[in-house]
């Protein structure tokens, strides 16, 4: 079953003919095809915002997960059409959208049993039930004014087989008179062992009430998704004064490089790019797409591309507020963070003013701080320049360093990241593959 309805809600104008009205919101339905079907169809009178329900029906419990991944990031929220599916899809780590499922205690608990009553075979007040918690089954035998002293409960959801097992091996030892099950595979084999069965099914007042709910989760999501906030990127080797020894041009230069990839980056997440000053910028965009820029806020967004293509090491904060006043000072606050503990994480503060990545604990250096080995670098490749040439690119350096041109390539890096060389513009040439990176290196610094 794998159609997508949209649903009409009291919202839309009459006369209006169905799929005319554009929802606000995608919902996943996950279950098995007979509840899924009910909770699709129900789904106009229940959700209290437009929505576009889109169904994931399966065979077996176990499918769930693929399910949920199927669906893909362009779902505002999941429903579950009963617990098992829910849980499985949550250990299995794919819940990356707001979800919740059908409840089938209460009402629907209550309803099993009267229909385990009907049944002759069947002695309500000796069962098995699986999936539900035991408060939640000493609740509706209470209710019913039924002791639930021999009803044998497994809350744990496990594979088809396994909680087959459980209810088949209580009925053979004579200490159950039937099952009462909310998974339908379950059902389906207890039947063909000839074990009398009763399926748990969600009442039609529990599936409005997840409708309901899914739609206020997936319509919070959207807000929290559509968050303001403020991107702030420093450049250290930009901050520092300018030398007389470094003429200004390669600093403008860097600058107008630095500028014009911030705009591409920042082109393909809908954002705006200022500068604020020589050495830093400001990046204005929402928590969703600079959420899908970094990871999940777990790398820092545009440092990978700008140290590649320009040499740069840079520092950043990301803060998120009700106003571009308030993101931007806890962007500023995390920038700060960021520059205090020299630690990449921990660089984005939510709107409360709280880390949402903590730093995390580095162990202890033994013996002290590690001394930066950029200035040996540096007097070596000074001892062998020529002409007072003090340009360089990674081919060279290698050469010179005798290593790789990749390690020299990280050996200038280090160089820039410690102020002892200049990274130029990119020297773009008409043929292909990368353009040559040259490094003014900062010899003066050896004198001192």
């Amino acid at each position: 079953m794998g159609r997508t309805l949209v649903e009409r809600t009291e919202d839309t104008p009459r006369g209006s003919r169905l799929g005319t009205v554009t929802p606000d919101l995608t919902i996943g339905v996950v279950g098995s095809h007979d509840l899924v079907e009910r909770v699709m169809l129900m789904g106009h009178s229940a959700a209290p915002v437009p929505c576009r329900l889109v169904a994931a029906a399966y065979r077996d419990e176990q499918e769930a997960a693929d399910k949920v991944t199927r669906l893909g990031p362009g779902v505002d929220a999941c429903l579950f059409a009963s617990p098992v599916p829910f849980e499985l899809a949550r250990r299995a780590g794919v819940l990356t959208m707001p979800a919740t499922h059908v409840q089938l205690g209460g009402a629907a608990l209550v309803a099993a049993i009267a229909r385990a009553s009907l049944d002759e075979r069947t002695d309500p007040r000796r069962v098995s039930v699986d999936v539900l918690a035991r408060p939640d089954i000493d609740e509706a035998y209470a209710d019913l004014n039924l002791p639930s002293g021999e009803v044998h409960s497994r809350d744990e959801p496990g594979p088809i087989g396994t909680v087959t097992a459980f209810h088949e091996r209580l009925f053979r030892q004579g200490a159950t008179t039937g099952a009462l099950t909310c998974v339908q595979g379950v059902a389906d084999r207890l039947t063909s062992a000839g074990v009398p069965v009763v399926p748990i099914r969600p009442t039609s007042a529990a599936v409005r009430t997840a409708l309901h709910t899914a739609a206020l989760l997936g319509a919070r999501h959207r807000l929290e998704e559509s968050q303001l906030t403020v991107v702030l990127v420093e450049v250290p080797t930009l901050r520092e004064p300018v030398r007389r020894a470094a003429p200004r041009y390669w600093r403008d230069e860097l600058r107008l490089s630095l500028h014009r990839l911030l705009v591409q980056e920042a082109n393909r997440i809908n954002a705006s790019v200022w500068p604020i000053d020589d050495h830093s910028y400001l990046v204005v965009a929402t928590k969703g797409s600079i959420a899908a820029a970094t990871d999940g806020f777990r790398v820092l967004p545009f440092a990978a591309r700008i140290r590649e293509e320009l040499g740069l090491a840079v520092e950043v904060g990301v803060g998120m507020g009700r106003t571009t006043h308030e993101a931007e000072t806890h962007a500023r606050g995390a920038l700060a963070r960021t520059q205090g503990g020299k630690q990449p994480q921990g660089f984005a503060v939510d709107r409360e003013g709280r880390a949402l990545v903590p730093p995390p604990r580095m162990p202890p250096q033994p013996g002290g701080p590690i001394k930066p080995k950029g200035v040996e670098v540096l007097a070596r490749l000074a001892a062998k320049l020529e002409g007072g040439d003090t340009v360089v690119d990674a081919e060279g350096a290698g050469r010179m360093l005798g290593v790789t041109p990749r390690t020299a390539r990280r050996l200038l890096r280090t160089l820039v990241d410690e102020g002892l060389a200049w990274p130029l513009p990119p020297n773009r040439t008409p043929q292909p593959g990368r353009p040559r990176q040259l490094y003014r290196l900062i010899v003066e610094k050896l004198n001192r």
